[in-house]
């Protein structure tokens, strides 16, 4: 078969075979890449059109985290306590950075509300909060795991972790927090840079990743093809062979 292959041209079908192959893997990831960008694109598209809803439509004080919670805009009215946490160890464009949590005292229901201010660099000190009534405008996000590694210092958490908020702060509180948008719609703080809200689950688009499947099925057939052929030509050269073989003993 080796000697069949190395035919100049089946060489040639070679290399058509391995131009096709390469454009199928080439167009593939293209098909892959394109099913991440249009996921992302829906996410962002299904934040920004969600209605910005009051706080006490979608959770109240110790409910369970609504399942299509995480991403909505809320709003709400209360006051800042002034307690400020640092959550350390975060990251921002590479960056280490520690996320500024504070209490927010919800008016309507007097419970607790984590809201995360915005960020500040490491060693920086958090800066109080607005006083007075504030309306708020936030992203609601599921409490996070509580992070076992430990190692906060007082004022400092690892995790937005509100089981143990509860036993920081007194009174009720939600199951739940808030990444802030706008304050008295303010999008910008004195002293921190806002968090961006994490987008919701960008599940993959499977029309695109069956495009991208095919077109790999795509480069594996061109090869097989290749060497099916190269395997009955050589079968037949076999054949041949040994038909002359038989008539010249003859």
């Amino acid at each position: 078969m080796l000697r069949t292959a190395l035919r100049p041209r089946w060489l040639g079908l070679l290399v058509v075979a391995l131009v096709l192959a390469a454009l199928g893997i080439v167009a593939g990831r293209w098909q892959w890449s394109v099913a991440h960008d249009v996921a992302r694109a829906d996410a962002v598209r299904e934040v920004q059109e969600r209605p910005v809803r009051p706080l006490a439509d979608v959770v109240g004080p110790h409910e369970s985290f609504p399942d299509d919670g995480s991403g909505q805009r809320v709003s709400t009215r209360g006051e800042y306590t002034g307690e400020s946490l640092l959550v350390v160890n975060r990251r921002f464009d590479d960056q280490r950075v520690a996320w500024v949590l504070d209490r927010f005292v919800v008016a309507e229901s007097g419970a607790n509300l984590a809201v995360v201010r915005g960020w500040i660099a490491p060693g920086e000190d958090p800066p109080s909060p607005p006083s007075g009534t504030i309306d708020l405008v936030g992203s609601l996000a599921p409490p996070e795991a509580p992070d076992e590694s430990g190692g906060s210092a007082d004022g400092e958490l690892t995790s937005v972790d509100i089981a143990q908020l509860v036993n920081v702060w007194d009174g009720d509180i939600y199951n739940g927090f808030v990444f802030a948008v706008t304050e008295d719609g303010e999008a910008g703080a004195k002293g921190v840079q806002r968090v961006p809200p994490p987008l919701p689950d960008t599940s993959l688009q499977w029309r695109n990743v069956m495009y991208a499947f095919q077109w790999w099925l795509f480069s594996a057939f061109a090869l097989w093809m290749w060497t099916k052929m190269v395997r009955q030509a050589a079968r037949k050269d076999e054949a041949d062979e040994s038909a002359v073989s038989t008539e010249e003993s003859t």
